[in-house]
This record gives C-alpha cells, structure tokens and sequence, in this order.
C-alpha cells in the first residue's frame, strides 16, 4: 500500500491538522488521496469539528464517515482506556478488516493515528503496531517547544526500533513571537534524530481548509513525500 502514517510525539501536537492540510494539497494536485482515521474518542465523527470530519472535507474523499473512522468512543481517553469503559474492545485485526475494505478506493491514502506512537488502541496493540501491520512509512508530528527534543528523539529511536521507515519529522504549531527554545530546536532534532525535517509550521489563529492549505503549501516540502510516492507506485 502506497501512502503515509501520521504519528506524534503527544497528544494535540496537531497530527489532524497536518494530515487534512497535506490531503488537500495532494488533492488540489490531483493525486488520489484517501484518508484512514481508524479510532476516535471524545466527540462524534460526524461533528464538523471532529477529525474525521476536517479530514474528509480536507481529501475531498467520497468516503464515508464511518468508513474513515469505524470506531469511535464517547469519552476523550485513550482508545483502549476509552473501550474499557464502555465495555467495548478492539483489536488490530479488526481495523486491519475495516482498512482491506477501503484500501482499494484511492491510489494513496493518509493514515492518522491517536495521540502519541506507544498510545494503546486496543487490549494487545499501540498505534506502533498498526503502522508495522499496514507497513507504511511514518511522519513524525511533534510540537516546537522547550522538551520536544528528548520526545521527539525518543519518538523516532523507539519507532526504528521497531523497523518503522520514518518518512520525516514535521515541527508544528511555532510561534510567531522569539522564543529560543523554538528557534533552535529544529537544527538540534535534525542533528540528534538524523531524520529529515520536512517543514516548521506555524501556529494559525484560524482553522480552516484554505488556511490549513496554504501553510502546508509555504512550510512544508511536499516533493520529496510525492517523489516517495511515485516510486512506491512505480515497483
């Protein structure tokens, strides 16, 4: 399968931003662009503010809410923790049969997990089991601040560890104020985690598609993601 998996370093990093700003930018370049979001918590899929939601109006996709998200919980835990309350589990094999149903719909998709790369999605998976089960190479979304740099390395050694292909690291949310911390942090992950850096985002005061749009466009190298795409399609 051709595409990529989108992880973090934490929860609210902006893995949804990314992803549905990325989707529409392959989308506006007429690449076929489908997006998996495969558990939720918290909110309904259906809510206009709910990941699923950004990222099918993002991909433009004729998929389904409930064909992007097919599990979803009420309060905003964990999966697995989520699942527990409501007396509900599930396991990889089960949105492993949900992917195999969608999979062939679009020529790429966009995979996005939930919080962090060790998050607990069920009672025998993380989110690092998912993406080498669907073995798609993994971007790394990771805030810019004071402390990124222990999470972000630890993030990247514990996925490679694993024998995760990391695709590259994206630092969002930076502020538009000086902030040291800020300003040096990319050169040090670049360094330490001797992973690509594919663009600092800035943090945008509004959150909608064209906005989202236009900073992936500005702060971020799409071509060496789509060069990676074309030659996974060419083998």
């Amino acid at each position: 399968m051709r595409g990529f998996f989108i992880t973090g370093t934490d929860t609210g990093v902006g893995k949804t931003i990314i992803t549905s700003g990325i989707a529409a930018v392959l989308k506006e370049k007429q690449i076929n662009i489908g997006v998996y979001k495969p558990l939720l918590s918290g909110i309904s899929r259906e809510n206009p503010e709910s990941d699923t939601h950004l990222l099918k109006e993002a991909s433009e996709t004729s998929l389904t809410h409930e064909e992007i998200t097919p599990f979803v919980y009420k309060e905003p835990l964990a999966p697995y923790v989520a699942g527990k309350q409501e007396e509900r589990s599930i396991y990889l094999k089960d949105v492993l049969h949900h992917w195999d149903r969608i999979k062939g719909k679009h020529h790429y998709f966009l995979v996005e997990g939930a919080g962090g790369i060790s998050v607990p999605l069920g009672p025998d998976f993380l989110v690092s089991d998912l993406i080498t089960a669907l073995d798609l190479p993994a971007i790394i979304v990771t805030r810019p601040n004071l402390g990124t740099i222990n999470h972000t390395f630890l993030t990247v050694k514990y996925a490679e560890s694993l024998g995760i292909k990391i695709a590259g690291i994206i630092i969002n949310g930076k502020n538009s104020g000086f902030d040291l911390a800020e300003e040096t942090n990319p050169e040090v992950i670049a360094k330490q985690c001797g992973v690509p850096i594919l663009g600092v985002t800035p943090k945008l005061e509004e959150l909608n598609k064209e906005a989202v749009k236009e900073m992936i466009k500005q702060h971020i190298d799409l071509s060496k993601l789509i060069n990676q795409m074309e030659m996974e399609a060419m083998k």
